[in-house]
């Protein structure tokens, strides 16, 4: 099952009213972007509006509705608001295990990385740290 949310925004903007719809199929969102970047920008571009316009900038005041959440999804949809921080930490950790573990085990004998909860955190937060130096390189 895909990990999906629908999306809604509504807003005006030189006397005409703008209705926008769209499920985001969020894993596919991660793997392009490794994080969840602005749904308004993902938004914008689905529906052909372009993000250096003024009606890109009103629609950046409004407020987007999250509804329909699938798969996994369903657990970070609270009243309308979806935690897409928590949600791309989630999916982007449970990712990372198996390779982390892989490395734990030919590096330092650890077959069990949830036995070592101070080993894991470590090298996730040096992944982390390396992902963002990569970025800031681009």
């Amino acid at each position: 099952m895909a990990n999906t949310i629908d999306a809604f925004i509504e807003f005006s903007f030189k006397g005409e009213d703008y209705e926008l719809h769209s499920t985001l199929d969020l894993d596919r969102q991660l793997e392009r972007h490794m994080s969840l970047e602005s749904m308004h920008h993902v938004l914008a571009v689905e529906h052909g509006i372009d993000t250096y316009s003024y009606l890109f900038e009103v629609m950046q005041m409004a407020d987007i509705r999250y509804d329909n959440p699938q798969g996994r999804a369903a657990h970070y949809l609270r009243d309308g608001e979806f935690d897409f921080d928590a949600y791309a930490e989630e999916n982007t950790t449970d990712a990372l295990l198996a390779p982390l573990q892989a490395i734990a085990l030919r590096e330092m004998g650890v077959e069990d990385l949830e036995l070592q909860p101070q080993l894991k955190q470590a090298l996730l937060r040096a992944y982390r740290l390396g992902l963002e130096q990569n970025s800031h390189k681009h």
